[in-house]
Order: C-alpha cells, then sequence, then structure tokens
C-alpha cells in the first residue's frame, strides 16, 4: 500500500505531534484552568472511544508519531483503559513512537499498572504545591493525598514521570525550591509554565498571578549550577540540567518567548475540532467528515486542509499590561 505523504504545514514544519482531548471533565475544578461551576458538554458531542481511536489511528497513518492524551482529565472518561489498550496496536508495528498522557495525578493509583502493560512510558503530572491547603484552594475538588498516592503508584509501575507546574506570583513563589527538591529526590524532571490567558473565569486576573519564568530561572540560578540543553522533548519546553542534583528543569514561556518557530504538534478536542495552533481561534471541525463516511478519505482531505492553515504562530502578549491574544475557550477543552 501506498505511504501517505506527511502532514507538512505552510511553514514547512512536519506534524508529526497530536495531543488529543478525551474529555472536557475534571474531578478538579484548577482555577487556572476551569470555572467552579462549569457546563460540561453533553455527551452525544463528544467523539465516542471508536471514533476516538479511529481519529487518531487516520493521523498515525498520515504520519503522527507521539501521541499525548489530556482532557479535562483523561482518566475519569469512562471506560479509557479500552482506548489506550486500543492504540498499542500501533506502538507494537512501530507506526506511533510514543504514546502518553497528562494528567491531575487523582487515578494514578487505579490506572497505572493498565497504562503501563498498554505501552504507556512517561507521564506528565499537574502538581503546582506539596501544601495541602494551598491544593485544595488551587484545584477547588482536589486531595493532595490521592495525587502523591498516584505518583507512588506511578513510580512503582514503571512509568517515567515529569511535575508540570503552572507558576503562579505569590501562591507558590515560597516553594520553587520545596518543589524542586522534592522532585530531584524522587529522580524526577520538572517543567514550569507560565500562566496562559484561556477562558473567561470572571474572578481571576491573569495579569496578578502572572510569574516571569525569568525572574524563576533567575532564583535558581542564585543556588544551583545551570546548564542550557540542547534537547527538545517535542513540545514547547526550553531544558536546563541542575548539575548539582542531575535533574532537568524545563521553562514554557508562551507570554516572554515566542516558540513557535518548531512548533510539531496540533491539538484536536473531545468533540472532534482541530485547533492548529493553542493561541489562535482557528479550528477544523473534523467531526462531521469523519461521521459522514466510514471511508477514511474524507477524514484526511479535512486534516490536510486544516495543516495547510496552521498559522505561523500565536499572539500571547502580557507586555502591555493587557492580556493581549486572549483565548475565549478554557484550557479544559482544547486540552492541556
Amino acid at each position: 500500500m501506498d505511504t501517505p505523504a506527511p502532514l507538512i504545514d505552510p511553514f514547512a514544519r512536519a506534524i508529526d505531534y497530536l495531543r488529543v482531548s478525551v474529555t472536557d471533565r475534571c474531578d478538579f475544578r484548577c482555577v487556572y484552568c476551569m470555572a467552579e461551576n462549569m457546563t460540561f458538554l453533553p455527551k452525544k458531542e463528544l467523539l465516542t472511544l471508536e471514533e476516538l481511536d479511529r481519529m487518531c489511528s487516520t493521523f498515525i497513518r498520515l504520519g503522527v508519531k507521539k501521541l499525548r492524551i489530556t482532557g479535562g482529565e483523561p482518566l475519569v472518561r469512562k471506560g479509557i483503559m479500552t482506548f489506550f489498550n486500543s492504540m498499542s496496536r500501533h506502538l507494537e508495528s512501530g507506526a506511533l513512537r510514543e504514546l502518553t498522557l497528562t494528567t491531575n495525578g487523582s487515578q494514578l493509583a487505579r490506572f497505572a499498572d493498565d497504562l503501563y502493560a498498554a505501552g504507556v512510558r512517561r507521564v506528565n503530572i499537574s502538581l503546582d504545591t506539596l501544601d495541602e491547603k494551598k491544593f485544595a484552594d488551587i484545584t477547588r475538588w482536589g486531595r493532595l493525598k490521592q495525587v502523591l498516592e498516584g505518583v507512588d503508584a506511578a513510580q512503582r509501575a514503571g512509568l517515567r514521570i515529569k511535575i508540570n507546574a503552572v507558576a503562579l506570583k505569590a501562591f507558590n513563589e515560597d516553594e520553587l525550591f520545596t518543589l524542586q527538591e522534592w522532585c530531584a529526590e524522587r529522580d524526577m524532571d520538572m517543567t514550569w509554565i507560565e500562566v496562559m490567558p484561556m477562558g473567561d473565569l470572571g474572578n481571576e486576573d491573569r495579569l496578578d498571578q502572572y510569574w516571569n519564568l525569568k525572574d524563576l530561572r533567575a532564583r535558581l540560578a542564585e543556588r544551583f549550577t545551570l546548564t542550557d540543553l540542547d534537547e527538545r522533548s517535542g513540545g514547547p519546553a526550553r531544558y536546563v540540567r541542575i548539575e548539582e542534583t542531575g535533574q532537568k528543569i524545563g521553562f514554557i514561556t508562551p507570554l516572554t518567548h515566542n516558540f513557535c518557530e518548531s512548533c510539531n504538534r496540533v491539538r484536536l478536542t473531545c468533540t472532534g475540532q482541530l485547533f492548529m495552533c493553542l493561541g489562535q481561534e482557528d479550528m477544523a471541525d473534523l467531526r462531521a467528515p469523519l461521521r459522514a463516511s466510514a471511508d477514511d478519505r474524507q477524514l484526511e482531505e479535512a486534516i490536510r486542509a486544516a495543516i495547510a492553515r496552521k498559522p505561523k504562530g500565536h499572539d500571547f502578549d502580557y507586555s502591555r499590561q493587557t492580556v493581549d491574544g486572549q483565548m475565549s475557550r478554557h484550557m479544559s477543552h482544547t486540552g492541556g
């Protein structure tokens, strides 16, 4: 059978990384991600697990090598291990290089062994604080103990963990070294993320929350020797190694450093919308062509047409003390 032409965008970037939100639901209500009283999508609007399989398999056939499953919280989706187990066939064939997920960690105690058995080897866990009260405040509904038990279970299962923390001024500034040392003790890498202007949450002021990662990095450099690394994980992070601990620390800085020139990824929502850029509103509806025919030809054409519209970069900008380029949709809708 002929190998389909790869997905190349207008700026000659090969698109080989797909992030897929499998649900907009979550068992937390993190203040920078969603409103406390969220209205979730009707179930009929969501792609079924079978449709998600077909959608992802089409992207893999078109050259996607890395598949990251996100949410909401992906592990609260009923029957989600059926999907992971099904995707493992692409790992076995060599068509897919990596199957991974981003999670809040709350369900890992339950699913870590099953995920490893399905071929998952790395997980990103979102965790902004090790203080129980602050954790309850920022997640609104979360329990830190449950997440820490999930971290333990994941490590026992053999999963490599990276901790993702959103840098929030006056919230976790004082935990910069606490979090870093905790990760070092457990041989976990860590990435700090600038807060992004996603979703109009009404009571949250993103400028007040904004903690510039240049400042965070400078504080780390006062205590440790930092060596810049050339490596890329397929995502937007820039990495340093802390020589004293051997740890990798990543910085995702969409606001102070535009990382779009090497962007190789697109995001698919749980309703089948493809966002070619996290920081742009333009999207393509892939659910309609998926459901229009049992044949994948229409779907493939729709995917190629969408990639042909991928922009050069996003418009996030805090530099003028206003949140330019703010997105109206919540982070949980697009997938973290």
